[in-house]
């Protein structure tokens, strides 16, 4: 027994750590001299793990029995976490004891297995702590950056400590590409599209990085590029950049089918959607090792309803959102099943717009009161058909069902930043500054109370307080800049506005709140008031035009010319010659005609074409003040001729 181990001592010295198909043999040989030969059995299992045959080793962890799992322990986990046994992998992790190498692993299927919470504590306490290992530091920082990424993805963004990416971040084309995708969840494009750049610009700069590798990391960064650049509106860049990516090089699975998905959802809105159809539906299934996160799988699907909405599938898309709307009552948060209730709307209305949407839409209305996804999209209607007051009406009707709700979840809904953000909108279009304030301010009291509270509401809400100048207000204001404060003292609009609330009533609350502010003098400093004051005041000069209604004043109203078709234009049209004022009028009322033959000169003489009748000449004379003899104060009219004595 010892002879054998000396002997794979020996050759394992010999090998490099490239030689793990002779390590195998090695081990194989040993262990049909020995089966219960512990050690050979470890080597075994970690030459299976480098060459990725994780099944394999699964297997002889399960033959070498309890007493081999005990000493490959941390090789078990890594087995289950890579074949996808993820919550049994985080189970066995946690019995590891005082080992980092296991911790970095119960992170990592944390993650996978979408429980971001757990895993950024884990990887929290990983950096506080002392690193083990040559650029752990390096990996603990792009990995915690994975983290927070899918934390904003999954509407978790209030447990990402810091939001804003650091100059070290652009110093790896990792740590840049993780920034990025942070920004794209919490819908900052623009931004997210400049750290793409920059991600692609340092990966494409490495030259300890082989080719091959290099295009492998390529790869995704252009997957997300198309899919930003989709979303901004850059459509022809997007279709640009996804046919210049070789999809089939893509090494992983799901990021491979996300970019097929990206470029079929590109073609679709440009070219023929029943092709994009007919190919989605021909996409191979992801396996389990390779499946998507519940955001990405929630996206796909509906990336499926559109396509079939553009395919004019309307039957299969209502059925399949009426009963995934069915299984989840409403109202709700949930981004995935809002967007559904939208496209089921759009499928009721077969994606029509205008009054014929609202007309299929309001209906649904009746059955559906509380879907926050179909009160937005016949807001949206409203707006488009420029229907504001409507509009509020539909959104204050909805806000106060929740208002009168008694479940505390209802009334995190009511008071959600993203709708009561809406009800701000619509009354500022229609310029109802009470409302806004009022509106703000109930939203603001809600959330201070709340152990989980949305600083940019209060923010709003502290501003728009601070405008009123009444003693009330501005109180609430000091206690919600105050809040702030408590959250974060280096919020410089939190320290500002506590200033700006307490300064007229309560100025000693203020003292130690001004000193952290920049003084005036270097505000000013780079001022030249002797320019400014040469420069005068501008004056903003209206160019819209005050158009008044008929009847209203003696000023013309201004009206549009109307542009005339081609193809209603008289052959011999001539723009700078003006047109016949008489050209409405029959040819024989117009002042230039000329009858012709003997016939119509003497009818035109007796007709009224040019000359004067006698019940003309009367009115002349009546209008001249000449008048007819008249007897008795009667005006006597043309003689009559006397009739004649019948014969007798």
């Amino acid at each position: 027994m010892a002879t054998l181990t000396q002997t794979l001592g020996a050759l394992l010295e010999r090998t490099t750590i490239e030689d793990h198909d002779e390590i195998l043999k090695a081990c194989n040989i040993a262990l049909r001299q020995s089966k219960t030969d512990l050690e050979a059995q470890h080597i075994k299992i970690v030459a299976l793990i480098k060459t990725d045959r994780y099944d394999d080793a699964l297997r002889v962890l399960q033959e070498g029995g309890n007493q081999l799992k005990k000493v490959a322990q941390l090789e078990h986990v890594y087995v289950l976490y890579k074949l996808g046994q993820l919550e049994e992998a985080c189970k066995l992790a946690k019995e590891i004891n005082h080992n980092r190498g296991a911790r970095h692993v119960e992170a990592q299927s944390y993650y996978r297995s979408e429980g971001f919470e757990e895993a950024s504590r884990l990887y929290t306490e990983l950096t506080g702590s002392e690193a083990a290992i040559e650029n752990e530091k390096n990996d603990l920082r792009i990995n915690g950056g994975a983290v927070d990424a899918q934390l904003e993805w999954n509407q978790l963004g209030h447990l990402v400590q810091e939001k804003k990416f650091r100059r070290g971040d652009l110093e790896a084309f990792e740590t840049a590409y993780n920034a990025a995708c942070g920004c794209i969840a919490r819908g900052e494009l623009s931004q997210g599209e400049v750290l793409l750049k920059r991600a692609k610009d340092l990966c494409i700069l490495l030259d300890d990085l082989p080719e091959g590798d290099k295009e492998a990391e390529l790869l995704p960064i252009g997957v997300q590029q198309v899919y930003v650049l989709s979303r901004l509106g850059k459509v022809e860049q997007a279709e640009t950049l996804a046919s210049e990516i070789s999809i089939d090089e893509i090494p992983d699975l799901s990021t491979r089918q996300v970019a097929q998905v990206n470029k079929l959802v590109a073609i679709s809105s440009s070219s023929n959607p029943y092709l994009a159809h007919r190919l989605f539906h021909s996409l191979v299934p992801l396996p389990v090792t390779h499946k998507f996160f519940q955001f990405q799988a929630d996206w796909k699907n509906q990336c499926q309803m559109v396509l079939d909405l553009q395919s004019s599938k309307y039957t299969s898309v209502t059925n399949a959102t009426a009963k995934a709307l069915a299984n989840n009552p409403s109202p709700t948060a949930s981004a995935n099943l809002n967007t559904i209730s939208v496209i089921n709307a759009a499928a009721h209305a077969q994606n029509q717009l205008g009054k014929w949407g609202l007309k299929a839409m309001l209906p649904l209305l009746d059955q559906r009161p509380n879907d926050v996804g179909l009160i937005a999209t016949i807001v949206q209607l409203y707006i488009l058909t420029n229907n504001q007051g409507s509009a509020i009406t539909v959104m204050e009707a909805f806000l106060k069902r929740l208002e009168a709700s008694k479940i505390a979840k209802d009334q995190d809904i009511r008071f959600a930043p993203g709708l009561v953000a809406v009800l701000v909108s619509l009354y500022s279009i229609q310029g109802r500054k009470l409302c806004i304030i009022s509106e703000l301010a109930k939203a603001a009291s809600y959330w201070r109370h709340k152990s989980k509270p949305c600083p940019t509401l209060l923010r709003t809400a502290g501003i728009s307080l601070l405008a009123s100048q009444t003693s009330e207000d501005l109180a609430t204001a000091g206690e919600i800049f105050d809040s702030l404060y408590v959250q974060d003292p280096r919020d410089s609009i939190a320290i500002s506005g506590y200033v700006a609330a307490y300064a007229t009533t309560d100025a000693d609350k203020t003292t130690s709140k001004v000193e952290k502010l920049t003084p005036v003098a270097r505000l000013v400093a780079d001022l030249d008031t002797d320019s400014l004051e040469q420069a005068g005041v501008p004056q903003i000069i209206s160019t819209s035009i005050g158009l008044k209604r008929k009847g209203l004043g003696d000023e013309q109203t201004i009206s549009a010319k109307k542009r005339v078709r081609i193809s209603r234009r008289p052959k011999a049209y001539n723009p700078m010659k003006p047109a016949d004022p008489e050209r409405w009028l029959p040819l024989k009322d117009r002042s230039s005609y000329r009858p012709k033959g003997k016939k119509g000169k003497q009818k035109a003489v007796a007709s009224t074409q040019g000359g004067v009748s006698e019940q003309g000449s009367e009115a002349l004379h009546m209008v001249t003040g000449g008048a007819p003899k008249a007897m008795n104060g009667v005006i006597s009219g043309p003689s009559k001729p006397k009739k004649k004595k019948p014969k007798k």
